[in-house]
């Protein structure tokens, strides 16, 4: 596990600074802003009305996008199975100081169990939300028309360029069932072209606070 410098956005939400990469693991407009902006809204939204949902997280990091997709979960009664992908852990130390929970007025038992939980393994959390997370690299796995939504939430290219080269995104076309989406923060030319290269349809939607566009691709 990685220890890490806390720091506050501007919603007020707190993000974390990689000592590895040199790089912020949220937007420093918002973290919580963020997530609800590209990954909540963009991807699991876009897929409603479903019963059920399959979400692939490439970059668990704090543990933010799942914990917002859980308590979305709970709120719109769809079934979701959610496994998070980290190579790079950070620390219980560090998780137990993150704000999430008290900014979205949430009990934070359930926050600091997807940090705790065992790694690959299933966990049920609640009748509408089970989650697993592996610690491993992205490029390392093989998965085939298993999840609905994915969300891409890599450190930007310039700080990770290896996981978002073609050979990547091809995985996570694959990984893709028919119709399934994937969502990031990131809009650079060269990543939407390597997007339609490997079969995506590409959609540039408004960004988050701070960010004019993102990107929205489609397995059609």
């Amino acid at each position: 596990m990685v220890n890490n410098k806390i720091f506050t956005t501007e919603d007020g939400s707190h993000s974390m600074f990689s000592q590895k990469h040199g790089v912020s693991y949220h937007s420093k407009h918002g973290a919580i802003q963020e997530t609800e902006h590209v990954f909540i809204q963009a991807g699991f939204h876009h897929q409603l009305p479903s019963s059920s949902l399959s979400i692939l997280d490439i970059g668990f990091g704090t543990g933010l996008n799942a914990y917002m997709t859980y308590l979305e979960a709970e709120k719109q009664k769809v079934k979701v199975n959610y496994m998070g992908i980290e190579a790079f852990p950070i620390t219980l130390d560090a998780a137990e100081k993150l704000n999430f929970s008290e900014l979205l007025q949430q009990d934070n038992s359930v926050f600091q169990n997807l940090h705790i939980l065992s790694w690959g393994e299933s966990h049920s959390i609640s009748e509408y939300f089970t989650f697993e997370k592996r610690q491993t690299r992205f490029e390392y796995l093989d998965f085939k028309e298993q999840f609905d939504v994915i969300y891409f939430d890599a450190f930007a290219p310039n700080a990770q360029p290896e996981l978002w080269e073609e050979n990547i995104l091809q995985n996570m076309f694959d990984a893709l069932k028919p119709n399934g989406v994937l969502t990031t923060y990131c809009a650079k030319g060269v990543v939407k072209r390597t997007f339609k290269k490997v079969g995506f349809t590409i959609e540039a939607i408004p960004g988050p606070p701070g960010k004019r566009e993102m990107t929205r691709a489609l397995k059609i």
